[in-house]
């Protein structure tokens, strides 16, 4: 039997930790488009604490991958999936054959369509290079324009706060995604940002993000009312969106994300999709939906491997996704949660 899993992240690494546990003899190969082994991307605000050595957040040790036979391909980039042949195609076009596929390929950095052309302009924070390439275009006491501040983006804030950075945050409809805010409510949080020493620009809409030369900070935000904000880094946070366009072609339901049921199985009897990628069926409500943080993507990892070797396991949310006002005014996620 040979498992394939795309996808080196939080549930692809740890559905092949469960099925080399539940599957002695299987063949397992994990194809990543990254570079490195699997390290804990959550860990990356860790850069700013003089953490900035890759191998210190790696989750299994290089030999970790020959002791338990996991084949890891790394930069490989899956373009196709051919399910009636059980083939997947490699962009160097080698083709692979599978027994049974895990999608796991995760989410991308959602940026809304009238800011795509400043992309360059900006930085990412979703991987080692990027979080130390971010790292080094801000100097000691520099500002952060901190863009939507999504639930990622304002733990990155809180570690940027820690460290003597300046953190201006942009909020808007994406504020403290994946957690929905009500009208109501959203003034008490919006003081909780304040109170943990965010600079909160809230009702005005960014137009552009500039390149400024010479000395001083390297960008300048341009807003709709023609004011703008002077700054060392612009960061994107508006949430995730699936990286599924390879799967276009595959035969299987997709909606946002890939359609799967609470076993975390697709419409095809040999695919799974965990993690980011996939929209969940919830009885309770009644509709697919996304269940995002450390804790419920492990999970999925989890309960999609037990189910392709024989378990008939249901995925339950293993957090609380409700966001929370502390004593002190401040707010803390459970998507904050790593451990």
């Amino acid at each position: 039997m040979h498992h394939v899993i795309i996808g080196n992240g939080i549930a692809g690494s740890h559905a092949a930790q469960v099925l080399r546990e539940r599957n002695p003899d299987g063949k397992i190969t994990i194809i990543s488009a990254g570079a490195l082994l699997f390290y804990n991307r959550y860990d990356l605000p860790d850069v700013f604490r003089g953490r900035c050595d890759w191998i210190d957040y790696l989750v299994h040790p290089p030999a970790y991958y020959k002791e338990n036979k996991i084949k890891l391909r790394r930069k490989s980039l899956v373009t196709e999936v051919d399910t009636n042949k059980r083939t997947l195609t490699l962009a160097h076009r080698e083709v692979m054959s599978y027994d049974q596929l895990l999608v796991a390929t995760g989410g991308a950095a959602y940026v809304p369509e009238r800011l795509l052309e400043f992309i360059p302009l900006m930085h990412n924070f979703n991987n080692f290079r990027v979080a130390m390439e971010m790292r080094d275009a801000l100097p000691d006491g520099g500002t952060v324009v901190m863009l939507g501040g999504d639930a990622l983006g304002l733990d990155l804030a809180r570690t940027l706060v820690e460290t003597k950075h300046r953190v201006v945050l942009v909020a808007g409809d994406r504020t403290f995604w994946p957690h929905e805010v009500n009208p109501e409510t959203r003034p008490r949080y919006m003081q909780a940002l304040e109170k943990m020493h965010f600079e909160v620009i809230d009702g005005k809409q960014v137009d552009r993000v500039e390149q400024k030369n010479g000395k001083g900070p390297a960008r300048r935000v341009v807003f709709d009312d023609g004011s703008d904000l002077p700054a060392d880094v612009v960061m994107p946070f508006y949430g995730l969106s699936p990286s599924i366009d390879f799967m276009s072609n595959a035969g299987i339901d997709i909606e946002r994300g890939v359609l799967v049921n609470p076993q975390l199985q697709t419409t095809r009897d040999d695919i799974w999709a965990a993690g980011d990628v996939c929209q969940i069926w919830s009885p309770e409500h009644n509709a697919y939906r996304f269940f995002y943080g450390w804790k419920n993507v492990k999970m999925m990892g989890e309960v999609a491997a037990r189910n392709m070797t024989g378990d008939d396991v249901a995925f339950t949310t293993a957090l609380d996704e409700v966001l929370q006002i502390q004593p002190d005014g401040t707010i803390t996620s459970p998507f904050w949660d790593y451990d």
